[in-house]
């Protein structure tokens, strides 16, 4: 639930685009570094100076287009907020499909519809996700009460003395009272 309580939202339109902004350089400073290493000629200081120069040359681009991406969501999450007056789940999912509409427009009605279909698949599996890892989650944050804090104590008690009194009694034979 932690991502329903976050900033109002003319500032989460630019910590997103922000955070997007970082993490698409990064991920494309990773991805063009290979590419540049692989594709350079033979040699390693050659192979570094195409990597670092593939870096130079595409990281910020990718960063830039998440970026875009990433501004784009929040201020269809921040309208779906305003028009549907609270915060659930279904805001990231339509926002989700209605980013992916919007960005695909300049390739026709079909590269809308389908980009739409994915993004808002995509957003309904995470929001899915999400909310599956907070209900299995939740039962170990329950707040326990005295009376069942002392059950459990008391199973524990006396499953520790059901294994510890058998094994006292039958790992030495010189303490075994019986007739051998």
């Amino acid at each position: 639930m932690e991502e329903y309580t976050r900033e109002p939202c003319p500032v989460r339109i630019i910590e997103d685009c922000g955070g997007a902004f970082a993490m698409g350089t990064l991920g494309g400073a990773f991805v063009n570094a290979i590419k540049g290493f692989r594709n350079a000629p033979s040699g390693l200081p050659r192979r570094l100076a195409g990597s670092f120069a593939a870096v130079r040359t595409r990281s910020a681009l990718l960063g830039g287009n998440f970026a875009i991406w990433g501004a784009t969501f929040s201020v269809m999450d921040c309208t779906m907020v305003y028009v549907r007056k609270k915060e659930d789940p279904w805001n990231s999912i339509i926002s989700g499909a209605a980013t992916g509409g919007i960005l695909a427009a300049r390739g026709g009605v079909t590269a809308m519809l389908s980009s739409a279909l994915i993004g808002g698949v995509l957003l309904a599996l995470i929001e899915g996700v999400g909310i599956a890892v907070s209900r299995f989650s939740a039962d170990n944050y329950r707040p326990v009460s005295l009376v069942e804090r002392h059950k459990i104590f008391m199973q524990q008690q006396q499953q520790q003395h059901s294994q510890i009194v058998p094994r006292f009694y039958g790992e030495s034979p010189e303490f075994n009272s019986s007739p051998a």
